[in-house]
């Protein structure tokens, strides 16, 4: 399987500062990535990177083995599809005219629907769950409805790629599982290639393929979620104590505080193996 997004010794800062530093990876077509680290660490930076909203200061990207620079700003819009966090629109416009929004790279110079912008739609909102919501203002629907309808927006956009900047901010446990079912769902019966940044190591871990962990010490490390979601690792880039435990296939990660009710009995198991 081919690569759709190859990143070679990717620097960027806004000032004589880099924010990221010599980053270099590769995401085959169809594979979940889930970006973590803490704040400040360059993630939604990256983003803007891979959807062509900022510029390299040094490196390269490449969508689909060309440099994204080559493509104009619609023709990257037919290739990733970005969510960013949850928000609700100044404008109160309809599901159905958001959702219908994502079609505009694909119009012509009158900006008609036709019959696949329509399917589409009505595909990208059955998908979500939210095809009941079409005729609804969007500033009327919680949370995580409103989540699921940016999401149906970006599969309506119909691109290979997926972009999402924390897309369960916000929501409660209920949602957050729902939105990273929808996300897991859309990569399998679709192959959609999904990269989401993300504050859950618990929820990336549980669903993504690949991970990439990125420090603010312009450190990072990517592979396989399981080899880059370790307690050292995640103990070393976040700088918090943290108690893991393996569950099923995988492990949870929980961060520990002096004052948590159980940093006490870790912090003794760690000396006593130390000793």
């Amino acid at each position: 399987m081919s690569s759709i997004i190859k990143v070679q010794n990717l620097s960027f800062g806004y000032t004589k500062q880099l924010i990221l530093k010599d980053i270099s990876f590769e995401v085959k077509q169809g594979c979940f990535v889930s970006i973590a680290g803490p704040n400040g660490a360059g993630k939604t930076t990256l983003l803007n990177l891979l959807c062509g909203i900022l510029k390299p200061k040094v490196g390269s990207i490449q969508i689909d083995s060309k440099t994204i620079n080559r493509y104009s700003t619609k023709k990257i819009a037919q290739k990733i599809a970005v969510v960013r966090q949850e928000f609700v629109p100044v404008f109160d416009y309809t599901v159905s005219e958001i959702v219908s929004m994502a079609r505009i790279p694909y119009s012509d110079a009158f900006g008609f629907e036709n019959d696949l912008d329509k399917t589409l739609v009505t595909e990208a909102l059955k998908t979500t769950d939210t095809l009941q919501f079409a005729s609804r203002h969007i500033a009327n629907l919680s949370s995580g409805e409103r989540q699921r309808i940016f999401i149906a927006r970006a599969l309506a956009q119909d691109t290979a790629v997926l972009l999402l900047d924390e897309p369960t901010t916000f929501l409660d446990l209920k949602h957050q599982v729902a939105i990273y079912d929808l996300l897991k769902k859309t990569q399998i019966e679709k192959g959609k290639t999904i990269l989401a940044v993300t504050h859950d190591i618990n929820l990336a871990a549980q669903y993504a393929d690949l991970a990439l962990l990125i420090g603010t010490d312009k450190n990072y490390l990517y592979g396989p979620t399981k080899d880059v979601f370790s307690q050292k690792q995640i103990e070393k880039i976040f700088d918090t104590k943290i108690f893991a435990a393996t569950v099923g296939k995988g492990k949870i990660f929980l961060p520990l505080g002096k004052f948590a009710k159980d940093s006490r009995a870790v912090l003794s198991a760690d000396n006593e193996r130390k000793q």
